[in-house]
């Protein structure tokens, strides 16, 4: 199994690691022809989801990987990558809007609010969860499917061959999430 991993900006060489334990192969995309190849699936990193948003548009990928999204490509987003896939974000602007979800940015704060914690993942126990001026969602609507909830909080989220998380799996030594994501991908 290959997935993909935007490699513009962000988390995206953790994201590779956990890809590797798990047996997949990480491709890096960086330009246009980087989406030649065939993958699996596609992870958005964390970083700065404006940022983000920018260089996929000046890199011309922007509505390329929105098109593979729409067209059941699994795709799942961090943090940032949260951000991009909501159709609505409070405090930002407009992304990929893909995802039923509305998304508050840096909603924990600045970098001095970030924390870890312990919750249940989609019904599949407790695992670490590290929140680094993290996004929450505010609301999961249509088809939208909340994952998880930290304080009251959705900080994860699924939709259709989309998934979305607040915290950085990608952090800890944990790989629940990232089995969910390929398991997705199969």
């Amino acid at each position: 199994m290959k997935i993909a991993v935007l490699a513009l900006q962000g988390a995206f060489i953790e994201h590779e690691k956990k890809l590797w334990q798990l047996g997949a192969q990480a491709k890096e995309i960086r330009q246009r022809r980087d989406l030649n190849d065939s993958f699996d699936g596609l992870i958005i990193p964390g970083g700065e989801s404006t940022v983000m948003d920018k260089l996929l548009r000046e890199l011309d990928l922007f509505d390329d990987v929105k098109t593979r999204i729409k067209e059941g490509l699994p795709t799942f987003g961090t943090c940032a990558g949260l951000i991009l896939l909501a159709k609505r974000v409070e405090n930002g602007g407009e992304h990929l809007s893909l995802m039923d979800i509305a998304a508050c940015r840096n909603a924990y704060g600045r970098q001095l609010g970030s924390f870890s914690t312990e919750e249940d993942f989609a019904g599949m126990g407790k695992i670490p969860m590290t929140f680094i001026r993290a996004p929450y969602i505010l609301e999961a609507y249509g088809q939208a499917e909340p994952l998880a909830n930290v304080d009251g909080k959705i900080v994860a989220a699924r939709q259709d061959n989309m998934l979305v998380t607040a915290f950085h799996p990608e952090l800890n030594d944990d790989l629940t999430v990232h089995k969910y994501f390929l398991d997705m991908c199969r």
